[in-house]
């Protein structure tokens, strides 16, 4: 059986944000659902409004990974059901709502460090927005849109 969208993105939440509070939780879902309806750009030929093709896509989130660098992942949206908190934000971000204070952010990850680069991904299509939590946000540059 394979799961709805709507588990989908709970349990990315949970997976990817669920130590982040519901602020960190709600500034990733964002991210998921801006991925899912940008309208050019390589996520909108990826993802072409589904958030199965988003975090599926190869390279793009460890959760969905069961081996990462060549050891067990334990952290995966398989290994961690998502709770009632996980499945709220997920009917929220479908429901259209977004952090403001991540906005149209298409990236984040968390650098490890106090501070966020202001540049990411490495090729230049993200420039630093905000950080919510330990997670960095990156809105897309004009280069982002011809990728």
């Amino acid at each position: 059986m394979s799961f709805s969208e709507r588990e989908l993105l709970a349990r990315i939440i949970k997976c990817e944000a669920g130590g982040e509070g519901e602020n960190g939780m709600k500034a990733v879902a964002t991210v998921i659902i801006n991925r899912v309806n940008v309208p050019n750009g390589e996520y909108q030929r990826i993802g072409q409004g589904s958030i199965r093709k988003v975090i599926g896509q190869k390279g793009q989130f460890d959760c969905m990974y069961s081996v990462l660098a060549g050891r067990p992942n334990p952290q995966t949206i398989w290994a961690n059901p998502p709770e009632q908190i996980h499945y709220d934000i997920a009917d929220w971000a479908i429901a259209g709502n977004k952090m403001l204070t991540v906005g149209y952010c298409l990236w984040y990850f968390n650098p490890f460090q106090p501070t966020c680069p202001q540049i990411f991904p490495r090729n230049g299509s993200g420039s630093f927005a905000n950080k919510v939590g330990l997670h960095c946000f990156y809105l897309p540059t004009k280069l982002y849109y011809s990728t």
